[in-house]
């Protein structure tokens, strides 16, 4: 039995919304329920009447799962309150190739560098290694026929869209063409992609 006056003595759904005001990113019920020494089917029952709670309240926040994690969201209808006060009128948003980009490697990745340039018609090298700084994308191995670097979209990338995974995406798959027959690992002088490479090419300079 827990001693007085530790963690597992403090009521639950308190102490999960004082956990949850501090977190970084989305908490998994499992991990809670380490935390707070409880059972894990409870944390999660006592998440679900917090979000119902929320809504019913129609507070200015919401308690969300995003990417297999719960975290406070600001509810969308107070979205234009905290940009004024958090950007103060100016917002620092992702270029139409950095979309673009982002939007072929969530719907064909794990995809190669030469993929997703195939896809735009564009180089993509300085778009993919924004993409990676910003957390947005990251590397999922290589491809087995050509050793090609894949990637994939992250966990933070779920949050910032606000998705479970990536089966919520809506249906845009089929008007993204395959390809194939222009894969550009198969041409002879394509350099291969380094993330860590400056800036030298022409479109990348225009799309950032």
């Amino acid at each position: 039995m827990s001693e007085p006056g530790t963690v597992a003595d403090l009521d639950l759904g308190p102490a999960l919304e004082a956990v949850l005001m501090v977190v970084d990113e989305p908490a998994t019920e499992e991990h809670l329920a380490k935390v707070l020494e409880r059972p894990r089917r409870a944390v999660a029952d006592a998440l679900r009447e917090l979000a119902d709670e929320y809504a019913v309240q129609a507070r200015g926040f919401e308690l969300r799962l995003v990417a297999g994690g719960w975290r406070f969201y600001t509810r969308p209808q107070y979205a234009a309150a905290v940009e004024a006060f958090v950007l103060d009128g100016q917002q620092a948003r992702l270029t139409q190739a950095a979309l673009e980009t982002l939007a072929v490697v969530a719907y064909r990745g794990p995809v190669g560098r030469s993929r997703v340039s195939a896809v735009r018609g564009v180089n993509c090298d300085g778009v993919m290694r924004t993409l990676l700084q910003r957390g947005l994308i990251e590397d999922a191995g290589a491809e087995p026929e050509t050793g090609a670097i894949l990637y994939r979209t992250t966990n933070y990338f779920l949050e910032r869209m606000g998705l479970r995974g990536l089966d919520e995406l809506p249906e845009l798959a089929p008007f993204l063409p395959e390809a194939d027959a222009i894969e550009a690992e198969t041409q002879e002088g394509v350099p291969s992609f380094d993330p860590d490479a400056p800036d030298t090419d022409a479109d990348d300079k225009t799309d950032f």
